[in-house]
């Protein structure tokens, strides 16, 4: 067993030799592989970026064994995350691959050694890491521009009813805000600048978003210009539909949240202050127990 463990750190000694003279090295790497190196390097810190490129000549393989479908959905969940940290498609499936690694390599240096717990955390790790900071990443999100967008839509239809057209508002609104959705918002006025069709861009804009006021949002926007409706009515009536919505979620989360409450408590804390009440009248009692042992 103690042979068998050495030859594997020996092993795992090479490997990081063997990494770092990879990546000291001028490996010619395809154009999209090299933009993707490059996409969000400023907004990525130095761990995530010496990852992406340890392992950056292993994701075509990744991607491949990944397949189509779930190259596209995954790519859909990095959509929706917002690209975190400056993160694509190349760089998901180059993390998978290092972390991926370490796990499977950190897991069978502690199942030689018996700690089978230890193992499964590392494997578990290497398997789902980068998927939680996705999943967290898309939560966040989220949140953010459905908190948003009801102060927007308000501040829009200020604006457009002051006479300025749509197209002008909304690149006038979107520059003083910040976060998610004015990030969202520019990426679709670029899109018109390069000659997309204002409904295409919207519907680009709900597609890119998994929530549901977005898509009220859109759809609002796009029923209003088939049938002419004012827009400026459009965008205060669709603003109170939200806070309503909002109102109703904040609702259905404190009913769920009262249940919970509820047995937690019953569960812990009142068996712990039965315990701690009876030991204090034990105690306060004064009774010999030494007496009733015998002792």
């Amino acid at each position: 067993m103690a042979l068998l463990l050495a030859a594997l750190m020996a092993l795992a000694v090479c490997g990081i030799f063997a990494g770092i003279r990879m990546y000291r090295a001028e490996a010619k790497l395809p154009g999209d592989l090299m933009l993707a190196l490059e996409v969000g390097s400023t907004r990525t810190g130095a761990v995530d970026s010496l990852i992406d490129r340890m392992g950056m000549r292993y994701a075509p393989a990744v991607m491949r064994l990944m397949g189509p479908k779930q190259v596209a959905r995954y790519r859909r969940k990095i959509d929706l995350a917002g690209n975190p940290g400056g993160l694509t498609i190349h760089r998901y499936a180059a993390r998978r691959a290092v972390y991926g690694a370490l796990g499977g390599v950190g897991c069978l240096v502690f199942l030689m050694r018996g700690q089978l717990f230890v193992a499964l955390l590392l494997l578990a790790f290497g398997a789902f890491w980068t998927e939680v900071g996705i999943w967290s990443a898309i939560r966040v999100r989220k949140d953010v521009i459905e908190r948003t967008l009801p102060d927007f839509l308000d501040v829009l239809a200020v604006v457009v009813s002051a006479g300025l057209g749509f197209r002008q508002a909304l690149e006038r609104v979107s520059s003083q805000y910040e976060g998610p959705w004015a990030d969202e918002l520019r990426i679709t006025l670029r899109q018109m600048d390069l000659g997309m069709s204002r409904r295409q861009a919207f519907a680009e804009l709900r597609r890119r978003n998994d929530s549901e006021q977005v898509a009220m949002f859109v759809t609002a926007l796009q029923q209003g210009e088939e049938l002419g409706a004012p827009i400026v009515d459009t965008l205060v009536a669709l603003a109170k539909d939200m806070r309503r919505t909002d109102a109703q979620n904040a609702r259905r989360k404190a009913a769920r949240a009262v249940p919970k409450a509820t047995l937690m408590i019953t569960t812990f804390m009142v068996p712990a202050t039965m315990i701690l009440l009876g030991a204090g009248l034990i105690l306060g009692s004064g009774t010999d127990f030494g007496s009733l042992t015998g002792e």
